[in-house]
Protein backbone atom coordinates (compact mmCIF):
# COMPACT_ATOMS: atom_id res chain seq x y z
CA UNK A 1 0.00 0.00 0.00
CA UNK A 2 1.24 3.69 -0.96
CA UNK A 3 0.64 6.22 2.16
CA UNK A 4 -0.78 9.20 0.31
CA UNK A 5 0.06 12.50 2.13
CA UNK A 6 -2.33 15.09 1.16
CA UNK A 7 -1.65 18.83 0.48
CA UNK A 8 -3.86 21.09 2.10
CA UNK A 9 -6.80 21.92 -0.31
CA UNK A 10 -8.60 25.17 -0.98
CA UNK A 11 -11.40 23.38 -3.05
CA UNK A 12 -14.28 26.15 -4.25
CA UNK A 13 -17.94 24.64 -2.48
CA UNK A 14 -21.89 25.76 -2.68
CA UNK A 15 -24.65 24.31 -1.23
CA UNK A 16 -27.25 24.48 -3.50
CA UNK A 17 -30.82 22.93 -3.48
CA UNK A 18 -30.29 20.69 -0.31
CA UNK A 19 -26.86 19.37 -2.04
CA UNK A 20 -23.10 20.31 -1.78
CA UNK A 21 -20.73 21.09 -5.09
CA UNK A 22 -17.57 21.08 -5.62
CA UNK A 23 -15.90 23.03 -8.51
CA UNK A 24 -13.82 21.01 -10.44
CA UNK A 25 -10.91 23.38 -11.66
CA UNK A 26 -9.55 21.27 -14.34
CA UNK A 27 -12.78 20.68 -15.70
CA UNK A 28 -14.33 24.51 -14.79
CA UNK A 29 -17.73 23.45 -14.04
CA UNK A 30 -19.31 22.64 -10.04
CA UNK A 31 -20.06 19.01 -9.44
CA UNK A 32 -22.25 17.12 -6.74
CA UNK A 33 -19.93 16.15 -4.02
CA UNK A 34 -20.67 12.54 -3.73
CA UNK A 35 -18.21 10.62 -1.57
CA UNK A 36 -16.15 9.54 -5.12
CA UNK A 37 -16.21 12.98 -5.91
CA UNK A 38 -14.74 14.01 -3.14
CA UNK A 39 -11.57 11.14 -3.32
CA UNK A 40 -11.20 11.72 -7.10
CA UNK A 41 -10.65 15.80 -6.15
CA UNK A 42 -8.42 15.17 -3.20
CA UNK A 43 -6.43 12.78 -5.40
CA UNK A 44 -6.41 14.91 -7.71
CA UNK A 45 -4.60 17.34 -5.91
CA UNK A 46 -2.17 15.48 -4.84
CA UNK A 47 -1.35 14.43 -8.35
CA UNK A 48 -0.75 18.01 -9.08
CA UNK A 49 0.89 19.45 -6.01
CA UNK A 50 2.50 16.78 -4.86
CA UNK A 51 3.71 15.19 -7.33
CA UNK A 52 3.80 17.86 -9.70
CA UNK A 53 1.79 16.03 -12.85
CA UNK A 54 1.28 19.00 -14.97
CA UNK A 55 -2.64 19.87 -14.95
CA UNK A 56 -3.08 19.96 -18.99
CA UNK A 57 -1.77 16.25 -19.46
CA UNK A 58 -4.86 15.08 -17.09
CA UNK A 59 -8.01 14.20 -18.25
CA UNK A 60 -10.98 13.48 -16.07
CA UNK A 61 -13.82 11.02 -16.24
CA UNK A 62 -14.29 10.19 -20.59
CA UNK A 63 -15.53 8.08 -21.78
CA UNK A 64 -14.27 4.82 -23.47
CA UNK A 65 -15.43 1.77 -25.43
CA UNK A 66 -14.92 -1.38 -23.18
CA UNK A 67 -16.34 -3.95 -26.05
CA UNK A 68 -19.85 -3.17 -26.28
CA UNK A 69 -19.85 -1.05 -23.44
CA UNK A 70 -19.65 2.15 -23.05
CA UNK A 71 -17.47 2.94 -19.32
CA UNK A 72 -15.80 6.15 -17.95
CA UNK A 73 -12.08 6.28 -16.27
CA UNK A 74 -11.76 8.51 -13.31
CA UNK A 75 -8.43 10.21 -13.50
CA UNK A 76 -5.34 9.68 -16.92
CA UNK A 77 -2.40 10.91 -17.54
CA UNK A 78 -0.54 11.33 -19.94
CA UNK A 79 3.10 11.30 -20.77
CA UNK A 80 5.30 13.97 -22.82
CA UNK A 81 4.64 12.46 -26.21
CA UNK A 82 0.44 12.55 -25.25
CA UNK A 83 0.31 8.73 -24.61
CA UNK A 84 -1.82 7.40 -21.97
CA UNK A 85 0.49 6.97 -19.47
CA UNK A 86 -0.97 6.35 -15.73
CA UNK A 87 -4.67 5.67 -14.94
CA UNK A 88 -6.52 6.36 -11.51
CA UNK A 89 -9.79 4.55 -10.67
CA UNK A 90 -11.07 6.26 -7.36
CA UNK A 91 -13.71 4.98 -4.91
CA UNK A 92 -15.58 6.35 -2.00
CA UNK A 93 -13.67 5.67 1.60
CA UNK A 94 -16.18 2.99 2.51
CA UNK A 95 -15.24 0.82 -0.58
CA UNK A 96 -12.82 -1.85 0.18
CA UNK A 97 -10.19 -1.77 -2.86
CA UNK A 98 -10.12 -6.01 -3.29
CA UNK A 99 -9.99 -8.01 -6.30
CA UNK A 100 -13.19 -6.56 -7.86
CA UNK A 101 -11.73 -3.10 -8.44
CA UNK A 102 -8.20 -4.23 -9.49
CA UNK A 103 -10.05 -6.57 -12.18
CA UNK A 104 -12.18 -3.06 -13.18
CA UNK A 105 -9.06 -1.07 -14.04
CA UNK A 106 -7.56 -4.14 -15.50
CA UNK A 107 -10.57 -4.31 -17.76
CA UNK A 108 -10.13 -0.49 -18.49
CA UNK A 109 -6.65 -0.70 -19.38
CA UNK A 110 -7.49 -3.05 -22.03
CA UNK A 111 -9.37 -0.80 -24.09
CA UNK A 112 -6.62 1.94 -22.56
CA UNK A 113 -3.05 0.73 -22.54
CA UNK A 114 -1.09 2.17 -19.74
CA UNK A 115 1.87 1.71 -18.03
CA UNK A 116 0.88 2.27 -14.60
CA UNK A 117 -2.25 1.75 -12.65
CA UNK A 118 -3.45 3.41 -9.65
CA UNK A 119 -6.66 2.51 -7.20
CA UNK A 120 -7.57 4.63 -4.58
CA UNK A 121 -10.21 5.11 -2.05
CA UNK A 122 -8.72 8.14 -0.14
CA UNK A 123 -7.48 6.43 2.68
CA UNK A 124 -5.79 3.24 0.78
CA UNK A 125 -3.80 3.55 -2.46
CA UNK A 126 -2.23 0.64 -4.38
CA UNK A 127 -0.42 1.44 -7.56
CA UNK A 128 0.83 -1.41 -10.20
CA UNK A 129 3.63 -0.86 -13.16
CA UNK A 130 2.88 -3.10 -16.01
CA UNK A 131 6.15 -4.19 -17.27
CA UNK A 132 6.63 -6.88 -20.18
CA UNK A 133 3.01 -8.13 -20.01
CA UNK A 134 3.36 -8.57 -16.01
CA UNK A 135 1.73 -6.64 -13.19
CA UNK A 136 4.26 -5.73 -10.45
CA UNK A 137 2.87 -3.60 -7.03
CA UNK A 138 4.93 -0.52 -6.75
CA UNK A 139 5.57 1.07 -3.51
CA UNK A 140 5.19 4.87 -4.61
CA UNK A 141 3.98 6.69 -7.28
CA UNK A 142 6.14 7.31 -10.10
CA UNK A 143 7.54 11.02 -10.68
CA UNK A 144 5.79 12.13 -13.88
CA UNK A 145 8.11 11.51 -17.29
Amino acid sequence: MIAIDYPEVALKWKEEKGQRWVFDSLRKKWLVLTPEEWVRQHFLQYLTEVKKYPASFIALEKSMRLGELNKRFDILVYNRNHEPWLMVECKAMDVPLNETVLRQILSYNMAIPVSYLVITNGSSCFAFHRNEGRLEQITALPFFE
